[in-house]
């Protein structure tokens, strides 16, 4: 009976003492309530009662930073939601010096995020974003930093227009688009009227190529078959029959006198 108190007692110490850890956690060790600094990864051993360990992960957290209310600077109420990454760099202080570091980092990642982008107007929230994330990240990780955190990088995810804005956006969209196509246009017809020019210029100087482009254009419009084509007889054709009759009756006159 007294050997299996023992063997009780032993396997009792020793599951108390021995801990492992793995390669991405860290313990801190305290010893009768007092700091001695963090241990792994692998075998660790504690003395039982004396020695207490608060295990800590290095590997690198993703939390979602909920959807937030913001009013930017030129007066526009948008939700925006983001995450953030970021890791434990010294586990001492993540435990010491915060009592929860995960909690504490979202809720300091919100108040920047609707302070920050209160400063900025609506066209640069949606066209400068990396400019911004790079500023989150900056501020966030600079008062992270005494808890041992080192933010890896803030994104902005989505940003939810209101519908008024959305209309308005949608808009200026196709008016642009609108613009757009009329300069496209216009440069099109601009770059036409130059080569009809020049066209105009070289005919001119051979007349016989305006009949050619005639025919040209017969023969194009003749391929599709069921079409019925209608062209008018150029004049200069017609002149030597309408001035012939006109001729007859003189000639006629002659020979009788």
């Amino acid at each position: 009976m007294l050997y299996l108190l023992l063997s009780i007692v032993v396997i009792f110490i020793l599951s108390s003492a021995i801990r492992i850890l793995n390669e991405y956690e860290r313990g801190v060790i305290f010893r009768l309530g007092r700091l001695i600094g963090s241990k792994g990864p692998g075998l660790i051993l504690l003395i039982p009662i004396v020695d207490k360990m608060v295990k800590v992960s290095l590997r690198l957290e993703t939390r979602d930073v909920p959807p937030q209310d913001v009013i930017t600077k030129d007066n526009v109420s948008v939700q925006v939601n983001a995450v953030i990454y970021f890791r434990v760099m010294n586990p001492s202080d993540a435990v010491v010096k915060i009592e929860n570091y995960t909690f504490a980092t979202l809720q300091f990642a919100q108040t920047t995020l609707r302070s920050v982008l209160g400063q900025v107007e609506l066209d640069d929230l949606l066209a400068s974003r990396d400019t911004i994330n790079q500023q989150l990240q900056a501020i966030i990780d600079k008062h992270t930093d005494p808890w041992g955190i080192k933010v890896a990088n803030v994104e902005i995810k989505h940003v939810d227009l209101p519908q008024e804005m959305r209309r308005a956006w949608a808009k200026q969209s196709e008016a642009e688009r609108e613009r757009r196509a009329k300069i496209t246009h216009a440069e099109g017809e601009y770059q036409a009227s130059i080569k009809l020019a020049e066209a105009a210029k070289v005919i001119a100087k051979e007349p016989i190529a305006l009949q050619l482009r005639y025919l040209q254009t017969l023969n194009e419009v003749a391929v599709e078959n069921n079409s019925t084509v209608i062209f008018p007889i150029p004049i200069d054709l017609l002149t030597p029959f309408m001035n012939k009759p006109a001729a007859l009756p003189e000639g006629k006159d002659t020979d009788k006198s």
